[in-house]
């Protein structure tokens, strides 16, 4: 999901102290100029943006990078990701799963299935949301422990009463901080797309797992030619994609053995196929 135009402007002005109508402005007026195509001067608009917002509730910094200019960031601003599941909290699974035909959650419990695995003492969710995961999994996990950034979903994952514990949290901090594991599973299903530089969070799941212990996870991809060389890049739709040597790589030096790698359509956008990958990790010794 992208950062809806209308009120947009004004959650992110919310969790600051920010000059409201400035902010409002500035961020209307550049997303005007990047729907007409004018990229450049969108660009310039957007950084005025990040001078009123450095928090970047809005995601200025992403939707630069998602039209070919300015640096690519090392992930999506936790404060925009924040804002936008806080948005969407509501409507969420009714977005993602019957207009956008999301389904890695099954794809993930097909897969255990079909390699044979589990059932799993431990489960730690990454990027939880809603509970999606949690439902298509919660039979075959003695304990189910989840996080995500936005205060919003957790409290609808609270509400139906699928994991033990549940934290609101940024990935990477909960993991070099937690202290309740080890996990002899992790999932991350749509994580990645909010994230461009990898191994910090790969490292992190491999600090939290048992020896043996399988990671399960979703990416979205673009054609080989678009990276231009490069390991990740933010797609058209402001989220990240991520060249699959890069994460070949990213598992190898985090001490993961790939299981599978298979090529997925992670959603739908504007009735389009995403491309993306399930992978199956597990750690090795």
């Amino acid at each position: 999901m992208t950062a809806a135009k209308d009120g947009a402007a004004r959650v992110m002005a919310k969790k600051k102290k920010i000059d409201e109508t400035a902010l409002a402005a500035a961020y209307n007026e550049a997303l005007a100029l990047e729907k007409a195509g004018e990229f450049e001067r969108a660009a310039r608009a957007y950084g005025k943006v990040l001078v009123l917002d450095p928090e970047d509730h809005g995601g200025a910094a992403v939707r630069i990078a998602s039209m070919g200019l300015g640096e690519t960031p090392p992930k999506a601003p936790d404060a925009y990701v924040e804002t936008l599941f806080d948005q969407h909290a509501a409507a969420f699974e009714s977005i993602l799963v019957d207009q956008l035909d999301y389904c890695v959650p099954l794809m993930v419990r097909a897969r255990i299935q079909s390699l044979g695995l589990g059932p799993f003492r431990k489960l730690l969710d990454l990027g939880c949301g809603t509970g999606l995961t949690g439902g298509a999994l919660r039979d075959i996990c003695g304990e189910m422990v989840g996080l995500d950034l936005s205060e919003n979903m957790v409290e609808i994952a609270h509400e139906k009463d699928l994991y033990e514990t549940l934290y609101v949290a940024e990935a990477a901090d909960f993991l070099e901080d937690n202290e309740d594991g080890p996990f002899d599973i992790v999932t991350a299903t749509d994580v990645l797309p909010y994230i461009g530089f990898l191994e910090e969070l790969f490292f992190g799941v491999a600090d939290n797992l048992d020896k043996g212990g399988l990671f399960f996870f979703s990416s979205e991809t673009l054609p080989h030619e678009t990276f231009g060389g490069r390991d990740f890049m933010v797609g058209p739709h402001q989220r990240f994609a991520h060249a699959e040597d890069y994460v070949s790589r990213s598992l190898a030096a985090a001490g993961f053995e790939v299981v599978e790698f298979g090529d997925i359509t992670v959603r739908l956008e504007d009735g389009a196929p995403i491309a993306g990958h399930l992978v199956v990790a597990r750690k090795g010794g």
